[in-house]
């Protein structure tokens, strides 16, 4: 089996908001390139990938904040935080910020996704993490940190 690295190019125009993603071998090899059409709630992948399709996509709600988890690997503590959409909170050195939490209409408790920017209070070039982080798979978009980790629990609902 190949492993295949995702890497995801947003084309916007004006007339189309299509997304292209590139599957690229780690051998080297030619690239496959997959277009998710305009309509968002379904997507299909190039015949050559093996005709992988997905019915409809279910439709993300945005939560009031996110429950996150902090680890400082100088001392093993562990720390468990809730975070309000738009709030900041500091973790040792490091301050977290929430953009705001979704998770899917249907599953609330179970996935979470999180816009976090965090800065590290030593470092004042600019944030050390920015993005999404998912809640199912932390090492997706991780914080890349020598002393300190930062995920996603889930998304508070109430």
């Amino acid at each position: 089996m190949k492993h295949l690295v995702l890497s995801m190019m947003v084309l916007c125009g004006a007339a189309s908001a299509q997304q292209t993603i590139v599957v690229e071998t780690l051998d080297g090899g030619p690239g496959q390139i997959v277009t998710m059409p305009d309509e968002p709630s379904r997507f299909s992948v190039d015949k050559d990938l093996g005709n992988v399709t997905s019915e409809v996509a279910t439709p993300a709600v945005k939560a009031g904040g996110a429950m996150l988890r902090g680890l400082d690997k100088l001392n093993g503590i562990v720390v468990d935080f809730d975070l309000d959409n738009g709030y900041s909170r500091t973790f040792g050195d490091l301050r977290v910020d929430l953009g705001e939490c979704r998770h899917p209409e249907d599953n609330a408790t179970g996935e979470g996704y999180a816009y976090l920017t965090i800065y590290d209070g030593l470092d004042a070039e600019g944030p050390v993490f920015q993005g999404w982080m998912v809640a199912s798979s932390p090492a997706l978009n991780a914080l890349d940190h020598a002393r300190y980790d930062v995920w996603v629990l889930r998304c508070k609902t109430s």
